[in-house]
């Protein structure tokens, strides 16, 4: 069967959006309800199709539009180029998915030199005029491509000199006027004027709603959404019905429930003697809807009781369009309005109360991208602020301290009772104890996969980061904005981490009251919002088979993970113990004679820090996973050593020592250490740092039974590429629990973050009771890319031109990785049914992957603490996506 080019709204219905755009679906849909829609045609997206392809229209939708607009003139009386009573036409753009403002739309077609006295006949000259200059204005822009600013210059020029508030309180002279200047303007600077034919009108119009389709907003709105390039869009061509007649006409914009709150009640604007785009361009200064019903309690009355037809028709928040010409109500357009994340639980949770969907209807209705918003504070005034810069949003919040250049100030700031925001060119991990401290975390380079923004997303702290033109001098403690603003150590900076904005001065910030109530026992649940919130999350809980845990390496994050609902750990990272200020203990484990002490030392804080985590976790399974960075993150700079023994050798000192020193150093050096000596290498190498963390750990949890408690460790080992490396990582750790008498044996397991890894999962199963997808090096070891480097580098190009639509380290990729991990799965399980399958990558806490993993069967994902909740929340959606029930409420 043809697809079809042209369909009249009488023969369309809401389920093909697809070939009628979504505008077009719902005013057929309307249509078919009864309600008062203007007469109309959709030109199909399959036309927007071949004019893409070939940049024509197709030949014969010119006889079809030709007979569409016969039907619309029959019944209204009207003839279309009429000059007694001329039928005008709207032609507006309308995609699949809603695009807002991102194409065009021209109105009063149909009108001119011949046809306008006809208009004035309908509505006066003022009206007519009005109309014209619209045209005009419209056609100008959207046809021959005029700046819109030449017309509001000359708009804001009359309203000057006839002290006219606003267009509409302009004299008749002043549109007449408009109309003589407008049509100089569409000659000087469109190079034509307007067509005196009303079909070349139209036809014109057609073509540049598609032109529009490719237009640059429309391009980039559709690449932020994620909307396909080959959609197109739909043309609806309607009769036009006029807002503008005078103090019984407006138009009006309106919603079935509060947008920004899904507070219940009709929610919106309206204006009188107006047309629609008045109503959203800002021109004038609207009413509240209810004073439609002081001044015209009758239609009121019925746009209340459409909006209500409306709303258990789609069972759903409507957005609706609507005019008032003379007393009479249309309907122009309606769809699934837009809502703030706050109204989106609200809404959702009222309708299952109402009886309008289910619960799992309700759970898809909102999403982790949403409740994080819920979840973080936000500057209540942010545009009085002084903005400093602008970076990228790495990691969201709302952060208030005092700049500070070093990790070690952070520390010191922190201890003394000041909030840092710590200010680095970017961070490594040495700078963890500095981030840990920090209120916020700002870099001048890196991007939203960077070491800095990673870290600080586990952390939950907020972060900007790839800062333009900033300059950052450690040294002299200061740094220096793009503008030349000089920013030094104790200014006191304001850090929006959701807009990526650098605030000087300390902005007033309000906490979350959702992650007040999520991290409490005692839950408000009389506030609407966080009783709709908890409900959701409730249901998403008895719907979902993936387990949630949370990565933790401090018992502080390990206690906000189980307020926010993890079970367990699934990545306690103990390099965290052994970094900054303890980062020699590692150094003298290597470098110097000693060893004995140090390991000692390792293992007596290990224990500590073991203990205090499997105690908050009471019940609950951790995972720790052994030593995993490069070496060289623990060594002493080489550069410097080196630097320091030509001092030396200069002044002719001799210090064996640090000659020494230097040469061990050297011996361990690497080019490249990220794909070098790190994780089970590391571990193979250098066995004693296995048995002193195995047998900490070990005590820690004898310790804990011995008080009658349940600690329940498991035991990973990082980054195995061969079934021999996980074999002698093994040996050793069973030698370690051998000699520490530790009853039941933890299980070990492995972490799967090179392909050969996830293509040997079979072999690997047999050394392993359990795999962890470490999807951050699965992806960099798979893509070959630095997730360091990669948004700030070559990979913000790829995605600007067009290359790629998601960055990998974000989101992840399912051809690639996605690949590697279920090749995994299922050899793993193939070799060892009871093999136990997680993830723990930073693709751990974000929507989209959380539903690859289920679908591949994976026993739990585990995110940073303060994700830990949208975890939940996406694990019981795609439980719902995958296995829908007809009604859970």
């Amino acid at each position: 069967m043809t697809t079809p080019l042209l369909l009249p709204f009488a023969r369309g219905d809401a389920s093909q959006a697809d070939l009628l755009g979504g505008k077009g679906a719902n005013l057929a849909e309307m249509t078919r309800l009864g309600l008062p829609v203007p007469p109309g045609f959709t030109i199909t997206t399959e036309a927007c199709r071949h004019f893409l392809t070939t940049g024509d229209l197709p030949p014969e939708l010119r006889d079809l539009v030709s007979t569409a607009v016969a039907g619309l003139e029959a019944p209204s009386g009207r003839g279309f180029g009429s000059a007694s009573d001329p039928l005008l036409v709207s032609v507006r753009s309308g995609g699949r998915f809603s695009m807002p403002g991102m194409m065009e739309t021209v109105l009063n077609v149909g009108l001119t030199d011949r046809t306008l006295p006809g208009l004035a006949s309908r509505g006066g000259w003022h009206f007519a005029w009005d109309c014209y200059r619209r045209l005009l204005q419209m056609y100008g822009h959207t046809v021959l491509g005029v700046d819109a600013g030449a017309f509001d210059s000359l708009l804001a020029e009359a309203r000057s000199r006839y002290g006219a508030v606003d267009d509409a309180h302009l004299p008749t002279e002043a549109l007449e006027g408009l109309v003589t200047r407008f049509r100089a303007v569409l000659l000087e600077d469109g190079g034509a004027e307007l067509p005196q034919d009303p079909r070349r009108q139209l036809d014109d119009a057609i073509t540049a709603v598609f032109r529009s389709w490719t237009g640059e907003r429309a391009r980039t709105y559709r690449a932020h959404e994620g909307i396909p390039e080959t959609l197109g869009t739909a043309v609806n061509v309607v009769e036009m019905v006029f807002g503008n007649t005078g103090e019984h006409s407006g138009s009006g914009v309106c919603f079935t429930r509060d947008p920004a709150t899904g507070a219940p009640g009709a929610y919106g604007d309206y204006l009188p003697d107006a047309q629609g785009e008045d109503v959203v361009n800002g021109s004038r200064t609207t009413l509240p809807l209810s004073e439609l019903g002081t001044h015209e309690p009758a239609l009121h009355g019925q746009l209340l009781g459409h909006l209500a037809t409306l709303e258990q028709h789609y069972r759903d928040l409507c957005d609706v369009e609507f005019t008032v010409e003379n007393g009479r109500l249309f309907l122009l357009q309606t769809r699934v309005g837009k809502r703030s994340p706050e109204a989106a639980f609200r809404i959702a949770v009222d309708m299952v109360d109402e009886g309008l969907i289910t619960a799992d209807e309700a759970l898809c209705r909102v999403d982790g991208h949403q409740l994080e918003a819920l979840l973080h504070p936000r500057f209540e005034h942010a545009e009085s602020g002084v903005v400093l810069a602008r970076g990228l949003p790495a990691s969201p919040g709302a952060a208030v301290g005092v700049a500070v250049f070093d990790p070690a100030r952070a520390v010191a700031a922190r201890a003394g009772g000041t909030a840092p925001v710590l200010v680095r060119v970017e961070t490594s991990p040495d700078d963890l104890a500095g981030i840990i401290a920090a209120e916020a975390v700002v870099t001048a380079r890196g991007g939203l996969t960077s070491h800095a923004a990673v870290v600080a997303r586990g952390l939950g702290r907020t972060c900007v980061t790839s800062v333009g033109g900033l300059v950052v001098d450690p040294a002299a403690r200061r740094a220096v904005t793009a503008d030349g603003v000089v920013i030094t150590e104790g200014d006191v900076l304001s850090v929006d981490g959701t807009s990526g904005v650098i605030y000087l001065g300390a902005l007033e910030a309000s906490p979350s009251p959702v992650a007040l109530a999520l991290d409490s026992t005692a839950r408000d649940h009389d506030d609407a919002l966080v009783h709709a919130v908890a409900t959701i999350l409730e249901h998403a809980d008895a719907r979902r088979t993936l387990g949630v845990r949370a990565n933790a390496e401090t018992a502080a994050d390990a206690l906000l993970a189980r307020r926010l609902g993890a079970e367990g750990i699934g990545l306690c990272r103990t390099e965290h113990m052994l970094l900054g200020p303890r980062r020699e203990l590692v150094e003298r484990v290597v470098v110097d004679d000693r060893r004995e002490d140090a390991l000692a030392e390792i293992e007596e804080l290990a224990t500590r820090e073991f203990e205090a985590i499997l105690a908050t976790m009471d019940g609950l399974p951790v995972v720790v996973r052994l030593l995993d960075p490069p070496l060289h993150e623990f060594l002493p700079d080489l550069v410097e050593l080196a630097t320091d023994a030509g001092r030396r050798e200069a002044r002719h000192v001799v210090d064996e020592a640090q000659d020494a020193r230097l040469a061990t150093v050297r011996r361990w050096h690497e080019t490249n250490p990220m794909l070098g000596l790190r994780g089970v290498r590391l571990l193979t190498v250098l066995p004693e740092l296995v048995v002193a963390q195995v047998r900490a750990l070990a005590v820690a949890t004898t310790a804990l039974r011995d008080r009658g408690l349940d600690p329940r460790p498991e035991i990973m080992v990082p980054l195995v590429a061969i079934e021999s490396e996980l074999a002698v990582a093994r040996s050793h750790i069973t030698r370690a629990l051998r000699d520490t008498a530790v009853a039941p044996v933890p299980p070990v397991g492995t972490m799967i973050e090179l392909p050969r890894a996830a293509l040997t999962a079979d072999a690997l199963a047999g050394h392993a009771e359990f795999f962890s997808f470490g999807t951050n090096d699965l992806t960099q070891t798979t893509w070959g890319i630095s997730r360091d480097d990669a948004e700030a580098g070559f990979l913000a190009t790829y995605r600007r031109e067009g290359l790629l639509t998601l960055d990998p380290f974000v989101t992840l990729d399912r051809v690639g990785v996605g690949e590697l991990i279920r090749t995994a799965v299922r050899l793993g399980r193939g070799a060892r049914p009871a093999l136990g399958l997680g993830a723990c990558g930073e693709h751990a806490g974000d929507p989209a992957s959380i539903h690859f993993f289920a679908e591949v069967g994976l026993d739990y994902v585990s995110c940073s603490p303060p994700r830990v909740p949208i975890a939940r929340l996406e694990a019981g959606r795609a439980a719902v996506r995958r296995h829908p029930t007809t009604d859970t409420r």
